[in-house]
Formats: structure tokens, sequence, C-alpha cells
């Protein structure tokens, strides 16, 4: 889980104060994927031209620092006051790369930092998102050849087998050995998922990246004006060596990206792209290939086209907001919006109300057909899921079972070919939920994927699905995904049921409760204020239980999710039918607890809940439909918050609005950081 980034100018003069910038801003844009340690690695002198020689035997610069990238940007800065290093310097041609990490092997330390390197004198320089697998294996291979460690990463084995490999070469003769040949054949003894970017002293202003699992991107901008006229955005022009000036990037995320150019590629799994010369080949990576007649193998390039990035840089910055996860929460009416739109068909006096999801029309008949229709996900991802699955149950009589990823994985649990089996991701590179999708594949079952990001892994990999269109979610803790997950799943329960005569004036009061949760959930968005005086209340709390049943299960298990994600503060949601079955025992007078009754079938149950909590002395704060406080507040003994009220299987995305608020709330007086929780980042892209 780490943020990498690169860019390369070619034929347009930068300074070296510039290109540092570049590379801080992209780590800036990718910091919520880990932020304990970051580094970067530009070159120590001007190589084109002349200098070309130079540079072979002058290594290029590496700084790594301990902490986030603000802490990186004084490091370097205070380098290179210290020595004779020129920031006015300017490159026609210059090739950097980036890293900011979130720790998997080894403490967060600049010798566990990225960019790792060959050797002392840096001749490979790698950043990497993911794990290798069989590092071990190679550590000690390389050891025997008479490498040395430094760091306790997994990545340190990449660039000394990169060294390992070139070295062998040029001692069997073959000095002509290409820096992709190298790359392709270091891809042949990895295992495990990851995205790379080497840089190699030996290979000036040349940079190259491949993946495999993990997520990466390329971003192509000329910069002449002439290139920009009357060509299609589909030419694969703006991929060859033309002379033109251009700027190249490569990212783990389209956030880094947008703010410089639209026009990406989505590198695919078992793709090298190569940059060099302004230019850009993409070779096909073979596991079976590997020397030829004592040589290093030639793989034939591959034809790729630039598509459009759908995204705004307003979208990736905070507004008139403090923080990101305070910007989405106060976004989720125009979110919800956005997610429904063009999809909710309303009809004429005549028609019927009716759902269209263009990605699904073509397997719904054998979705109805299924066995059972099993969600897939981890997290908040799964939460959303549990709290769609009474309406998916509901209007398409199917079975509907619920697994975290990780578990199905572990337990090897059945797979049918008779099953649908949805996965649900917000960034759709989550690493145990790819894992679970390659084992349905596998195992010949109909793989739906609900996403909110286009292009990624589970939106390629499954047979159909359908994007939530929630917009670009940056705070770690997910808010507005969550909820636009909930919508999508209710209208895919009501495309899956639409075929049903009995079912009709209920998926059509849905549709019509659809319309109107923007506004709702703008009107509960009122609350913050009375959100943030009860996280008053509760700022020197340690631990909160929230009570949830029916389709506020998945609310509770989500707003403590949240609690515990920001605030750092123990919390537990808990099924209220289980409350009698060991929870009670935790129950006093000093123990906040809230439990969620709004108005659904579940109510009177929910109504005893609190009868029993109160007769306990329970510390109760309570969510009820607006007008029900009488109802639910014994004797006036309890804090209440009331809200909007909702068709049943809607009434989650209004119920979880307060909770987000009020760990958000907590959080801020708490004085932690709220977009970056401690241990945390936004993608799990390693088990």
């Amino acid at each position: 889980m780490c943020g990498i980034f690169a860019y390369l100018n070619f034929n347009v003069s930068r300074e070296r104060r510039y290109i540092l910038e570049v590379l801080f801003n992209g780590l800036r844009r990718l910091e919520y994927r880990g932020y304990d340690s970051a580094g970067i690695s530009i070159d120590s002198c001007n190589c084109s031209g002349s200098d070309l020689n130079r540079q072979i035997v002058t290594p290029p610069l590496v700084f790594r620092q301990e902490g986030n990238i603000e802490s990186l940007v004084k490091s370097v800065y205070h380098d290179v006051d210290a020595t004779d290093l020129n920031l006015e310097e300017s490159f026609s041609i210059h090739a950097g790369i980036a890293h900011t990490r979130w720790a998997t092997h080894g403490e967060p330390a600049p010798r566990n930092s990225h960019p790792q390197t060959s050797d002392a004198g840096n001749e490979f320089v790698v950043v990497h998102n993911g794990v290798v697998t069989n590092y071990e294996v190679l550590k000690e291979t390389l050891v025997r050849h008479g490498f040395t460690f430094e760091s306790e990463t997994d990545t340190e084995v990449i660039p000394k087998l990169a060294k390992f490999v070139f070295d062998k070469a040029n001692e069997e003769g073959d000095q002509s050995v290409t820096f992709s040949q190298v790359v392709l054949e270091v891809m042949r003894h990895l295992e495990g998922a990851y995205a790379l970017i080497f840089k190699s002293r030996h290979y000036p202003n040349e940079l190259i990246a491949c993946k495999r699992g993990s997520p990466l991107l390329l971003g192509v901008k000329e910069l002449a004006e002439e290139a920009s006229i009357g060509s299609s955005f589909n030419d694969t022009k703006f991929l060859s060596s033309n002379g033109q000036p251009k700027e190249l990037f490569l990212s783990s995320d389209a956030n880094a990206l947008v703010e410089h150019t639209k026009k990406v590629l989505v590198i695919e799994d078992g793709e090298v792209v190569h940059l060099k010369d302004g230019g850009v080949s993409i070779l096909k990576f073979d596991q079976d290939k590997g020397k030829h007649e004592g040589t290093l193998s030639r793989p034939a390039s591959v034809q790729r086209a630039l598509s459009i990035l759908e995204m705004e840089v307003e979208q990736i910055n905070k507004g008139k907001y403090e923080h990101y996860m305070q910007k989405e929460i106060h976004e989720q009416p125009e979110s919800l919006t956005t997610t429904m739109r063009g999809r909710l068909i309303r009809g004429g006096s005549c028609k019927a109300k009716t759902v269209l999801l263009g990605g699904l029309k073509d397997h719904l008949k054998t979705i109805r057909r299924s066995r059972r229709i099993v969600f897939i996900g981890c997290g908040t991802s799964y939460n959303a899921a549990l709290a769609s699955r009474p309406i998916l149950e509901e209007l398409s009589g199917i079975p509907v079972a619920m697994e975290i990823a990780s578990d199905l994985l572990d337990r090897q649990g059945p797979i049918y070919r008779e099953d649908t089996a949805v996965f649900v991701s917000q960034s759709g590179e989550t690493a145990d939920t790819l894992n679970a999708l390659e084992y349905a594949l596998e195992n010949g079952a109909l793989c739906v994927g609900i996403t909110n990001t286009v292009g990624s892994a589970i939106a390629r990999n499954t047979h159909c699905g359908v994007h939530i269109n929630a917009g670009a979610e940056i705070g770690v803790a997910s808010t507005k995904a969550y909820t636009s997950q909930i919508v999508v799943m209710t209208m895919v329960a009501l495309a899956i049921g639409g075929d049903s005569i009995s079912s009709q004036e209920r998926r059509e009061t849905v549709i019509d409760s659809l319309f109107d949760l923007p506004s709702k959930v703008k009107e509960v968005l009122k609350l913050d204020q009375e959100m943030k005086d009860l996280a008053k209340l509760l700022i020197a709390e340690q631990s909160l239980l929230v009570f949830g049943r029916g389709y506020n299960y998945a609310t509770a298990l989500e707003g403590a999710l949240k609690v515990k994600e920001v605030a750092l503060m123990h919390s537990e949601g808990i099924l209220a039918g289980e409350m009698k079955h060991g929870p009670l025992a935790l129950v006093d007078e000093t123990l906040p607890i809230f439990v969620i009754a709004t108005r659904d079938a579940c109510f009177s149950k929910q109504q005893s809940v609190i009868q029993q909590l109160h007769a306990r002395k329970g510390r109760l704060i309570v969510m009820c439909t607006k007008g029900d406080a009488a109802s639910v507040c014994v004797g006036g003994s309890c804090r209440v918050i009331e809200v909007p009220q909702a068709e049943d299987c809607l009434q989650p995305v209004i119920n979880i609005v307060p909770l987000q608020l009020l760990a958000y709330h907590l959080t801020v007086l708490r004085g932690h950081n709220v977009d970056q929780p401690r241990n945390l980042a936004k993608s799990v892209t390693t088990q």
C-alpha cells in the first residue's frame, strides 16, 4: 500500500527546482495511500548531449525520509542547502521517481523508505507498490552472489536483482542489453503483486514501469501547440517518439495526473512500459520466455491507445473545507445524485418506474437464474453490501450470501458455476477482493464488479458491473463511496427484480424514495453542529457501542468502524438481537451506547432494546425518525438524534451520516489526523 510517481520531461527545459516540486506535488496527491515515509530520486547532473557519458559514472541522487511528505520536502531542501547542488540548473531531458510508503516490511525509517537501490553507486533505483512474496528466497540467492542488504524491505531485492541481471549479461558479452530486457528478466523471478518504476544510471533519461496486480497509470502531455489541434485522443502517435516536446507521468492513481493531463493509459498486468526519447513502447511480459540462445529475450511491442480521464482538478481539492473527509461527507447529496443520474426512469402516467443499468442489462437473465448471489468485499464495502442484502433478497427471491474476501480465501469456501459473485470495492484494486475474484472466476461463477474506479482491476476482470460514480474519494475513511455503494446495490436489486409483477408497487416506492434521497441527506447534514456537541461530550471516552438490527445492523458496523478508524477510539457495532447473548454485561452508567431505532419493521424490537438498556442504567444516545423522540426516550433519560424518514432499504444512507459527522468531529477534537489515520491507508493492495 504505497503511492509511486514519476515525471519525465523531454525536449522541454525544466529547472531542478521545478522537477522537485512536480515530484513533491505528485506525492502529496498520493499521500492517502501511505504516509509513514517517503523518498525521491533525481539526476545529479545534466546528462543531455555531450554530458551523456558523464552520467554513466555519476549516480543519481536518492533522498529518503521518515514521516510525511512535508518531512521529506524539508529534508531534501536542507540537504540541498548543505551541498553545492544548483536548483536553477536546467534539464531538457530528465527522469525523476518518487514514493510515499505505508510500511509492510520493516519499520518506517530512511533505510526502509523507497527508492530502494542496487548498491552504493545507485546503478538501479526502484520504487514499488505491492508485496514480493518470494523476496526471502531471492535475498538468499543474491547474498550468495555477494550482495549486501541494508533494509528490511521486500523491495530491496528488486534493484539488486536488476544489477545482477545487467552484470551477468555484460559478463556474457551482451553489451547491447536494453533496459526493458533487464526488467523483463527481473519480472520473471518475482512473485506477488507489484507496480514498479525503474531508473538506472546505465540508461540515462529512461524509465521503465511494469505491474502485476497493483494499479499504475501513464499520463501524456504534449506541449507543442500544433500537436493537440485536430488530433484524436485515441491516436497512438501520442505514444510515439516524434521529437515533440512533452511531459510523461507515471502514477498509482489518477489524482496525481489530472492537474497535468487528462490523456492517460491504464497499464495492464504483465505490461512493461518503456519511456525513452520522448516515446513510449509497451512490451508484454511472458513468464515462459526467458533467455534465448544465451541472450535475454526481446519480446515484440504492443499497440495501445490513450483514453481521456473524466475528472476535474476541483474534485481533488479541499475547497472550502478543512479536511477531505469533511468535504466528502458534505458532498453526499451531489455524489448520490451523480450515482443515480440517467439510471432511474420514472416514466409517464401509464409507464412503470424502472431502473436502467447498462453494465448489467445483458446479464440480468443469467443473474435471475442464479443458485445464489454472493456479496464479496472488505471493510466498508462489505458493510455496504450487508446493508443492501435484505432488499436484494426481497426483490430477487434469490438467497444472498455474505463473504469477507480474506475469509472466503482462507476457507476456500464453495463457489459454484450457478452462483453470481458480486465484488464490491471502492478502489477496484483491493488485494483480498481481487484474489477472491480470481478464485470465483476459476470456479466458473458469473462475476459482477461494483467499484468507483473506471479501469480498475475489478472493473476490467469481472464479466459485468456497475460504476458507482461517487467521484474521487481521498480521505482514508470512506464516506460518500459507502452511501453510493448502497444506492447502486439497491438499484441492482430493482433491476434483477424488474420482471416480477408482484413486487412492482414496492419497486416503484423504492424508486420514488431514491429520487428524494439527496434532499434528505442534505437535510440530515444540518445535524453537523449537534454531532459536534455530542463529540465534545464523548471526547474523553475510551469505548462506544453501537446497536442496530435489520437494515441498520450494517449502519452499526459502519458507524463503529468510522469512529475506530479516524478517532482511534474503541467502538463496536453489535446486532441488537444479540444484546442478551453477552454484550449486555458491558452496560453500566458510564459506557456510551448508540442505538439506531428509526422506523422500520424492527422498530418495536429496538424499543424493547432501549427499555432493557435503560433498566441497566445505560448511557443512551438514540437515533430515531423525526417525531419519534417520545417513543424511544424513556422518561427523557437519553440523548435523541432525529433524522428524516426514507424507505426502509434506503434508511441506512440517511442514518450513517450523523455517525460519519460524529467520527469526524471526535477526531478533530481529539487532535488526530482526519485524512491520514494512524497505521491505515486508502487502498489496501497488500494481503
